[in-house]
């Protein structure tokens, strides 16, 4: 008998496991009708992106957002790979204010890196997950129209503002969303690598942060989720700020408290604001089905950045 009573004790247990993740999902029903229809960018990098396991429920997340009617585009990066290719095969790197120095050799490298083995990996594991997913660069169906990045540095010695020579890094001047509008109606979940193409067929390695901003206000997305390795915005305390209008947010720059690393990252959420898209969020992929508690959940699970 004692046997039995441990069984139905388990049995109990699990019940009330199971009731806790249906009241869960009854919850979270508000939330998916809000989205469903609608188009939400995701910038994958960072962490999240090197942990098997992170990688693992991020497939999962996409698929189960693509499900439940919502269309994600998903964008990734990939610095941390390409650097690990670049020593293997003995290329110098060098960086300037935080982007990639790329020469003729080095965009090679990086287009091979980001539009191959990263972009084919996170298709494989949303695919897996139960998805249907598709790799893309910024170069297919002209998606991506991009031009040299141009930066300026004032010479501390001289004060004489010279030009900077980043090589093949690029800025996005046109975004082509015909391709992704295409897949909309459909069961596929682009995966965008973030690679574009120059007027004379030349190949530009873009922020992914960037691509990510300017891919969602060319899609009308809804929202514009930015995986980072940080909570979110921090203020002077070393709370998260859930939520700040366009002009805090500018503010926050002028002021300093928003430094260092978290600027472009800010800058590329108020410019996707500032071009339609409902609102941005930085938030901290590192975090387990951080995307679903970002869209599901009544607080969130970042900064979210709406343009008032």
């Amino acid at each position: 008998m004692g046997g039995h009573d441990g069984i139905g004790q388990d049995k109990e247990a699990l019940r009330e496991v199971w009731l806790e993740k249906a009241k869960t999902l009854s919850e979270a029903l508000p939330y998916m009708r809000r989205f469903s229809g609608e188009t939400v960018v995701i910038k994958y990098g960072g962490h999240a992106m090197g942990d098997a396991h992170l990688s693992t429920l991020f497939a999962r997340d996409v698929v189960l957002l693509k499900q439940v009617g919502i269309n994600p585009v998903v964008v990734h990066g990939g610095g941390p790979q390409i650097q690990r290719m670049l020593e293997r095969l003995k290329i110098q790197s060098e960086f300037i204010d935080g982007l990639r120095v790329t020469d003729r050799a080095t965009v090679d490298i990086v287009e091979m890196v980001l539009s191959g083995s990263i972009n084919k990996e996170i298709v494989t594991a949303i695919t897996q997950a139960g998805g249907f997913a598709i790799g893309l660069s910024g170069k297919d169906g002209h998606m991506i129209r991009a031009t040299k990045l141009r930066r300026a540095r004032r010479d501390p010695d001289s004060n004489i503002e010279k030009l900077l020579d980043l090589g093949f890094v690029g800025e996005p001047t046109e975004i082509q969303p015909h391709v992704l509008n295409y897949f909309e109606g459909s069961d596929v979940i682009p995966v965008i690598a973030p690679i574009g193409q120059g007027d004379d067929g030349e190949t530009f390695n873009i922020n992914a942060d960037t691509v990510a901003g300017a891919i969602a206000a060319a899609v009308d997305a809804r929202r514009l989720l930015v995986l980072t390795d940080v909570k979110g915005v921090l203020d002077g305390a070393g709370t998260l700020v859930e939520e700040m209008s366009a002009g805090e947010a500018h503010s926050g720059i002028a002021d300093g408290s928003i430094s260092g690393g978290m600027i472009p990252k800010v800058e590329t959420c108020l410019k996707a604001v500032e071009n339609g898209v409902e609102a941005a969020v930085i938030l901290d992929g590192r975090v387990p089905h951080a995307i679903l508690l970002e869209l599901f959940t009544p607080h969130g699970a970042g900064t979210l950045i709406r343009a008032r």
